[in-house]
């Protein structure tokens, strides 16, 4: 099954981290990548840009579409990226993100949820 394990922080948190805690950080991160992709867990994943860069479209009143600047969503953490594991079972897919950095340090959460196939009918 895979699953889609969804990074939550708080844009900024990485520049207000020393360059060795950033180092550290993004050490971990490559340990863990290196061993989903040596047990074939990992699909795939990426960062995502700050969320300044980002765009919103929501219906409009009047109809059709209004497009904002930002996701400014009422919440300290934003979606910050993604990773996609194929693992067996929902309880390994959230091992993965509890070890997360984010999570063990203090910075985000990761929310993990099952991947629907085309159908969507296993869910």
């Amino acid at each position: 099954m895979k699953y889609m394990l969804l990074i939550w922080n708080r844009p900024g948190f990485v520049e207000e981290l020393s360059e060795a805690e950033r180092t550290a950080i993004f050490g971990e991160v490559d340990e863990i990548m290196k061993e989903l992709t040596e047990s074939g867990e990992l699909v795939g994943g990426e960062a995502l840009a700050h969320p300044s860069q980002a765009r919103t479209a929501r219906p409009a009143a009047g109809g059709g579409a209004e497009i904002t600047d930002g996701p400014f969503m009422e919440s300290k953490e934003q979606f910050a990226g993604y990773l996609t594991v194929d693992c067996e079972t929902l309880e390994r897919a959230a091992e993965i993100a509890a070890r997360w950095p984010d999570v063990r340090h203090g910075f985000g959460v990761l929310e993990v949820r099952a991947v629907m196939e085309q159908a969507g009918t296993e869910m």
